[in-house]
């Protein structure tokens, strides 16, 4: 049995970024299996963020008793939830109060992946999975712990996952992000990544931000202009239609 009581993650009560088409609350958990040099949630990668900015599984629900007749959805993140001790606990929680579960994941962690989705009592509803660059790439940028750090592994685990995933859901209740950092995601990365998504995916590409950075070198590395932003956006909808700069 986990104590509640203890600090498990960032409480973000009201989003509706989160969990598209929900007003949700958002948790973001302690923990996580890689250490991606342009991560910015460092303190909950790293397990060092102050106490006082954290809030325990029962401040969570009792945010969600209060506030139940408002929020429809919670959405998990982190970190990589599927590390935390606590991830089972919320979705059993909010899946007694009829919300939908919404989470977040890496990829590196098939197996506890499947667990989850095969699981009628775990299922989230709808999973955002991050793809951060080329598979084979991973090993050598994405800095694992607590897993293999084999390039072969690791793309195997990412290129499983995204199956996984797709097999799973609907197109409507998945999607596939990816962080468009200078070095990290050229349009050579994008074809790669694309060659791991089903057809129909919801590729959301987002701009890198270089501030707080987990590898402070990442602070100095200039983001895309938005002409090669909307360039690599387009290239991807030439391999994946439902591609799109969020």
């Amino acid at each position: 049995m986990h104590d509640l009581n203890k600090p498990a993650g960032v409480l973000v009560k009201t989003t509706m970024v989160d969990f598209p088409g929900h007003i949700a609350t958002a948790i973001f958990l302690k923990g996580c299996n890689l250490r991606c040099p342009y991560c910015y949630n460092t303190g909950l990668v790293l397990n060092n963020e102050p106490e006082e900015n954290l809030a325990s599984v029962n401040d969570l629900f009792q945010h969600l008793e209060k506030r139940k007749n408002v929020i429809s959805a919670i959405a998990i993140s982190g970190g990589e939830p599927l590390v935390n001790p606590y991830l089972k606990d919320i979705i059993q929680k909010a899946k007694s109060m009829n919300m939908l579960v919404k989470m977040d994941t890496n990829g590196m962690l098939p197996d506890r992946l499947e667990t989850l989705i095969n699981d009628e009592n775990l299922r989230p509803d709808f999973i955002a999975m991050d793809i951060k660059t080329s598979p084979d790439r991973y090993a050598e940028t994405m800095l694992p712990v607590s897993i293999p750090s084999e390039k072969k592994i690791m793309a195997d685990a990412l290129t499983r996952s995204a199956k996984l995933i797709a097999e799973a859901y609907p197109a409507s209740n998945r999607e596939y992000r990816t962080v468009l950092v200078p070095g990290l995601v050229t349009k050579e990365d994008i074809k790669n990544i694309a060659e791991i998504l089903p057809e129909d995916a919801s590729w959301q590409f987002a701009g890198f931000r270089n501030k707080n950075c987990l590898n402070p070198e990442y602070n100095k590395i200039v983001p895309y202009l938005d002409r090669d932003l909307s360039e690599l956006v387009e290239y991807a909808k030439t391999l994946i239609p439902y591609a799109a700069l969020r």
